[in-house]
């Protein structure tokens, strides 16, 4: 059960994150467009929302695959 819930919270979380982030890549850099892009560097509350977003995603993937090990 605690599983289940804590699943229900990072997903609403990660969720969260993906939404905040900068869309500067958008479906233009996607394919190759927009040549007038560079690359960036993430800094400071980018660069924290960037790395809890793939530390939730793993734990959220290591729940999941928890959940199908134990069966519940």
């Amino acid at each position: 059960m605690a599983l289940q819930i804590t699943q229900m919270i990072l997903s609403v979380a990660l969720i969260g994150l993906i939404l905040i982030q900068e869309r500067s890549a958008g479906t233009g850099g996607l394919f190759g467009g927009g040549a007038g892009s560079s690359y960036q560097t993430r800094r400071g509350l980018e660069k924290v929302i960037y790395w809890a977003t793939l530390a939730i995603a793993f734990t959220f993937g290591a729940l999941a695959i928890a959940s199908l090990v134990l069966g519940k």
